[in-house]
């Protein structure tokens, strides 16, 4: 059953951890997933939540410190010794101790991973730390499964008993040579049924899809997207295994990628939340309201600028919002869908061109219908022609501009490697007001 946490359920816990209630805690609390658990931590303050995580179970203790909001984290990790914090990342996956101890200062750092007994995974976990944490290296777990071409399945089920008492979710078996180069995968199903005297070489299926440590992690998302895949295993230049990337680890960049993107898109120029302070979330969004303010006050120049043929044709002053609001929605349309193709990595270089140019067909024939339609209503509703030609071209003008910029800009963007998300949200509707204010009095000019 699917937990929710109400306000109700927080001033019951509040009231138990006042009065030391500890049954209660360990009846209502404990018994649920870590995931929820780490929630309420979330929102409890440190005093409430050290208590809570003073009567959970060391596994599900580690579990909860995985699954905490990063600034709650932050803050619980400062209570707690570095001793103390080695003994929770020994329960822990390798690649969930690397992302777990990879903020943290590095004497810190290096005093944890001093305090860690197992000396093994100690080290895998700073060999982990050693790769970009936005790549392949830095995404998975050394923890796998694995089988020797050269061993029986008699030798190899021994040895998978072995490996498996490390590992929570056994996925599929990698088939190795002798110097641990990843020669394929081996299904379960094939392994269960095959003769104890069968040599692993005869039953592995070769050429798996992998993905080397330096690869990014949104390319990874999309390879296992592509595929299909809730595991892919990852291998050094030499095809060495190193390890394995879960579909769980996969989501929570899919997750984070889109938030960014999100925030990208409506100008907030860095990560934040609700519960980050004034300061955080003011300095992430002031940038791109400032470009906004630039561009309000351009757009205010260009209308000074034609202030007398507003004097003399008021009616024009009418249109204005219209032509401004209609390049936006436009621009914010064209170039919506060219991020999304780059993001998905679904323009391919022989149908970049062909997208922009179905793109730009969509916007004339937009701008054909909406201009026709404004045309109608002004002839019917104006008595000035000139107003009707110069509403009608201008928002044709303004429209195939805009999508012509929202098409042609995340493209430019991505060439000079920055976010392509930037282009769908102030950016571009800054830019085509500006634009689309200028083609609006340069064509009334015309006409009047």
């Amino acid at each position: 059953m699917k937990f929710e946490l109400t306000k109700s359920f927080l001033e019951q816990i509040e009231v138990a951890v006042e009065s030391n209630d500890i049954q209660f805690i360990r009846e209502e609390v404990c018994p649920l997933h870590y995931a929820d658990i780490a929630e309420i931590l979330d929102e409890v303050d440190l005093e409430t939540a050290q208590f809570i995580y003073k009567q959970l179970e060391n596994e599900q203790a580690a579990e909860v410190l995985v699954e905490l909001d990063e600034d709650t984290r932050n803050n619980f990790l400062a209570s707690l010794s570095n001793s103390q914090i080695a003994s929770q990342v020994e329960l822990m996956d390798t690649d969930d101790a690397a992302d777990f101890i990879q903020d943290l200062p590095d004497e810190r750092k290096e005093d944890i991973l001093s305090n860690i007994e197992d000396v093994e995974m100690s080290s895998d976990i700073a060999s982990l730390l050693s790769y970009d944490e936005d790549s392949a290296g830095g995404l998975m777990t050394t923890e796998y499964i694995c089988a020797n071409i050269n061993w029986t399945v008699a030798e190899t089920l021994e040895n998978l008993r072995e490996q498996a008492r490390e590992i929570d979710h056994v996925f599929t078996i990698y088939a190795i040579d002798d110097y641990e180069r990843l020669l394929g995968t081996l299904s379960l199903k094939t392994f269960l049924y095959a003769e104890n005297d069968t040599l692993i070489k005869d039953l592995y299926a070769p050429n798996p899809i992998s993905v080397r440590t330096f690869v990014s992690d949104k390319e990874v998302a999309n390879i296992m997207e592509k595929y299909d895949l809730v595991v892919i295993p990852v291998v050094n230049q030499a095809g060495v295994l190193m390890g394995r990337i879960t579909i769980d680890d996969v989501v929570d960049v899919m997750r984070e990628d889109a938030e960014r993107e999100m925030q990208l898109a409506t100008g907030v120029s860095e990560k934040v939340e609700s519960r980050d302070s004034v300061w955080i979330i003011t300095r992430a969004r002031l940038p791109w309201l400032l470009v906004g303010l630039l561009g309000g006050i351009c757009g205010s120049l260009i209308i000074g600028n034609f202030e007398g043929q507003l004097g003399l044709f008021p009616e024009l002053a009418f249109f204005m919002p219209l032509v401004a609001a209609m390049g936006g929605n436009v621009g914010v349309q064209s170039s919506a869908l060219i991020v999304q193709g780059l993001a998905n990595n679904s323009l391919k270089l022989n149908s970049t061109f062909a997208k922009v140019l179905k793109e730009i067909s969509v916007t004339l024939v937009n701008a054909t219908a909406l201009s026709f339609l404004i045309f109608l209503y002004n002839f019917f509703m104006s008595e000035s022609y000139a107003l009707c030609f110069t509403v009608s071209l201008a928002l044709f003008g303004v429209i195939f501009l805009a999508g012509i910029l929202g098409s042609l800009v995340p493209l430019l963007l991505h060439k000079y490697k920055i976010d392509p998300a930037l282009a769908t949200g102030p950016f571009i509707t800054t830019l085509n007001d500006i634009l689309g204010l200028l083609l609006y009095f340069l064509i009334g000019y015309i006409f009047y």
